[in-house]
């Protein structure tokens, strides 16, 4: 699934997760609609930060389910991220959302997507949306190459991205956990 209007980037270091998202709406190939768009919150009481991708009314309902979840499983991350994959996947309705979400606590992060899919990220990075791959490949070259902190990381590589991707502006919203 291509998400196209949007960056999300998470970088897991030194103890430190950090999502970061861009601020820009974009309506089809041309239009800018927003600029400061909050694409990255936190939930469950501030423990759980989640980053989406995608159709911003897919991503509430998602996002809600999502904390229904954790309330449900005392908070489990990857039992509620396994969970709402099943229920997105197999609900009539639900498969019909446009969206992706990486979610992370302070000890894991996964990106849950329509497909089913829960993935628990390679080297502790991971990016989604139109600008994902242009923020992955920054992440990855700063966390070998720099000793840069996770939030720090994930601030430049949105930047990167912000520079190459249309879709992707620099006006950040960033949570850490």
């Amino acid at each position: 699934m291509e998400m196209k209007g949007t960056t999300i980037v998470a970088v897991k270091r030194d103890g430190k997760t950090v999502v970061a998202g861009d601020g820009q709406v974009t309506a089809g190939q041309s239009v800018v609609m927003k600029s400061n768009a909050v694409k990255v919150r936190r939930i469950y009481d501030g423990k759980v930060v989640i980053g989406f991708a995608g159709s911003v009314a897919d991503a509430f309902t998602l996002s809600e389910r999502f904390e229904e979840m954790l309330n449900k499983y005392s908070g489990n991350l990857m039992r509620s991220a396994v969970e709402l994959a099943q229920l997105w996947r197999g609900d009539k309705v639900m498969r019909q959302l446009e969206a992706m979400m990486i979610v992370a606590d302070k000890d894991e992060m996964f990106v849950v997507d329509g497909s089913g899919n829960v993935i628990e990220p390679q080297g502790g990075i991971v990016a989604i949306g139109s600008g994902g791959n242009f923020a992955l490949a920054a992440a990855r070259a700063l966390s070998a190459n720099t000793k840069m902190n996770a939030r720090k990381i994930a601030e430049e590589a949105m930047r990167i991205a912000s520079e190459i991707c249309v879709f992707t502006n620099g006006n950040l919203t960033v949570e850490e956990v």
